[in-house]
This record gives C-alpha cells, structure tokens and sequence, in this order.
C-alpha cells in the first residue's frame, strides 16, 4: 500500500463524503494538490513558518506529534496558507476558495500526521523522496 493509498484511507470518509455539492472527485484532486505541494522545496519550512506566524505552534505540533491531532477552521488555513495559495490549490480541485479552505482544514491533519509517524518533520530531501514514490 503506497503512501498515497494510506493517506487517502485515513481521509477517506472525506474523499466520498466532502461538504455538500463537493464531490469526492475534487476531494482527491486537492488531496492531490496537497502532496504535490508539500513537495515543493521549501514546503515544509514554509509550512512551518506559516503557523509560526498565525500562533498557531500547537496545532502543527499536535498533527506532527503522536498523539490527538487539533482541529484547525477554514479560516485558519487560509491564514497559515495564505488566501491566494488556498484558491489556487482549490481552483486546480475544481473547488471555491471557501470550499477549499474548509476541505483542507479536515485533510491536512490527516496528511501531515501520516507523513510524520515518527513524530518529527521529515527533512525536504526525506519528503521529496517519500511523495516522489507515490507517483512512481
């Protein structure tokens, strides 16, 4: 099983079941958009540096870390993301701004706790080669 497979199986309630009116279809695209975003070099820290300045250190941390993962509001990813990388992630889905937000905000948990089951950030290289073999 590749780690795509498990990401999606530990959000797949969301990939068949996203808000209404969005369909699951764009739920995996953006899932999609998502890991190819976090293999973007300097992803991570750039990741990082968001919730850093959004206050927002625990949240990260407790998706990061091995126990429960907090919530995290639409409002708040687009606040670590930033509003325009959030529309653009979504608009490549096929979703809103808004939708987008919101599906992001139950599916990076999820994302970010299954690329770190060690309860660490992987370095960039580690990552790029993680989701580089998801593709192959």
């Amino acid at each position: 099983m590749g780690l795509l497979d498990q990401i999606s199986g530990a959000v797949g309630g969301m990939l068949g079941q996203g808000q209404a009116g969005v369909q699951g279809g764009a739920n995996t695209g953006l899932l999609q958009q998502v890991i190819g975003m976090l293999g973007s070099p300097g992803a991570l820290s750039n990741i990082t540096k968001g919730f850093h300045g959004a206050g927002l250190d625990n949240v990260l941390q407790s998706w990061v870390g091995t126990g429960q993962n907090l919530p995290i509001t639409g409002d708040q990813v687009k606040q670590v993301l930033g509003s325009g990388n959030v529309a653009d992630l979504g608009a490549r889905a096929g979703l809103s701004e808004s939708d987008a937000s919101n599906e992001l905000a139950g599916m990076l948990p999820q994302v970010i706790d299954k690329l770190t089951p060690d309860g660490k950030l992987p370095s960039q290289g580690d990552l790029s080669s993680v989701i580089g073999k998801l593709f192959h």
